[in-house]
């Protein structure tokens, strides 16, 4: 069977490198940890590793509510702990009488250091606290170069896990039935909009699908794909559930509040 066929065409490159993940741990029976991953990738690692074999896999992204996490792949035998993530949590300090900056600001001033999004997970903030967790491997280097967001000048320090920030944003899941699993077809659904809006909310770039711009309303969504439209918030696609006897989908989304 030709395990591409169950995926879309731009993924084929992920599930190489988790098909040479899951033989590294076939073969050495070693331990083998990734990068940040997006809950698409996750569910798609999930899919290929299965629930039988040799070989099972773990997630963990440094707080309970982590959107995105570190996997590690391991012999079915063996016992994860905490540590072997390497995951640290970072916190910005700055003058809050006097600036403020916010979610858009840090992810990209994080970028701008040189380093790829998957050495980065979630970014926590509440009212004046930011935080945002980051491979371990990584930590002392964003110490050293983060030096601004935005127009505020920052320092970083590593903090404990036990002291992350709790999100106070909270998701509501809703069960919908979609003509098919074409994003403007899933967009119109999740927002209560017509399939006309959410057509034009697409083409004019305003829509992401796993934070890329996607200008096509016939793109194909998949279970664990975040979608965000501006000024309607993010959503993701829990669960696909089947078919109902008229030939539509039955989806569970969670929107965020």
């Amino acid at each position: 069977m030709n395990i591409y066929q169950h995926f879309r065409p731009g993924e084929r490159e992920f599930i190489d490198q988790v098909l040479n993940w899951k033989d590294t741990v076939e073969s050495t029976y070693a331990l083998r940890l990734t990068h940040f991953l997006d809950p698409r990738e996750q569910h798609i690692l999930k899919l290929i590793i299965g629930e039988s074999g040799d070989v099972r896999v773990e997630l963990y992204g440094g707080v309970d509510s982590a959107e995105r996490k570190r996997a590690l792949l391991l012999p079915d035998y063996a016992v994860a702990e905490p540590d072997d993530f390497q995951v640290s949590l970072m916190e910005i300090k700055y003058p809050v009488k006097f600036v403020s900056i916010e979610h858009p600001q840090v992810l990209g001033s994080l970028m701008s250091l040189g380093l790829k999004r998957e050495k980065f997970g979630d970014i926590l903030t509440s009212g004046d606290r930011v935080q945002f967790l980051c491979a371990s491997e990584v930590a002392s280097y964003i110490t050293m170069q983060l030096e601004s967001v935005g127009r505020a000048s920052v320092s970083v320090s590593e903090v404990k896990l036990d002291d992350a920030i709790i999100p106070s944003e909270t998701w509501t899941e809703d069960s919908l039935t979609v003509s098919s699993l074409r994003l403007d077809a899933v967009l119109a659904a999740i927002h209560h909009i017509s399939r006309q809006k959410s057509q034009v909310l697409i083409q004019q770039g305003l829509v992401k699908v796993n934070w890329a711009v996607t200008e096509n309303p016939a793109f194909e969504c998949g279970e664990g794909d975040i979608i965000s439209a501006r000024g309607y918030g993010r959503a993701r696609i829990q669960a696909i559930e089947g078919k109902t006897k008229k030939d539509k989908w039955r989806i569970t989304a969670g929107k965020q509040k």
